[in-house]
């Protein structure tokens, strides 16, 4: 068998092999980030005039889309969901269940998924993405977590889209806005996602 063969035996047996290890990394990547999230949650400061809380949730939902690309991030985030539906005490202070999700707060939860994926699409096309380039796709990620956060805000406690955005984004802005600096710095030292 001459050295041609050899190199066509081996290319071929790579390929038949190598989907198991890539879709096995996919599927701790995912359940990494689910539980990163879930932890996130528990990083929890109530504020006195709105019942949106302040937490940690929302820096890992962006990696996630980061590192795992637009499926794997929302996926992680979908998973994540429905953990906390099913009874997981994985929502911000320690609570679960569907009247969370349901509640005042849950679009800020169902916007994860969709935060995720916008960051992954974004920044999964082209070369390894410039620092522009990951600040907004965090930022564009933050503000679909915004957008339907305050939509459900609006709807559940019959408050206007004024006293929505004045209570459910204007006290987060600091902090989310540390939020995208500090996971644009963790995607910019990482490597370059990949599409699930």
């Amino acid at each position: 068998m001459d050295l041609y063969m050899v190199k066509s035996e081996a290319r071929y047996w790579a390929r038949r092999t190598l989907p198991l290890p890539r879709a096995v990394g996919k599927a701790m990547g995912i359940g990494a980030f689910s539980l990163m999230t879930a932890l996130g949650a528990f990083v929890y400061i109530p504020l006195p005039f709105t019942p949106v809380p302040l937490t940690f949730q929302t820096f890992f939902a962006l990696l996630s889309g980061a590192f795992l690309g637009k499926g794997g991030g929302a996926l992680s985030q979908g998973v994540y969901i429905l953990m906390g539906s099913m009874g997981l005490p994985i929502w911000a202070g320690g609570a679960s269940g569907l009247s969370r999700l349901f509640g005042p707060t849950g679009g800020y939860l169902l916007g994860f998924p969709l935060a995720a994926w916008m960051v992954g699409l974004i920044l999964e096309y082209g070369e390894r993405p410039n620092w522009c380039k990951i600040l907004a796709a965090m930022g564009l990620g933050s503000l679909m977590i915004y957008g339907l956060g305050i939509l459900q805000l609006s709807l559940v406690l019959h408050w206007g889209l004024k006293k929505a955005l004045t209570l459910g984004v204007l006290p987060f802005l600091p902090g989310d806005l540390i939020k995208v600096a500090l996971a644009s710095l963790v995607c910019r030292r990482g490597t370059r996602p990949d599409a699930l």
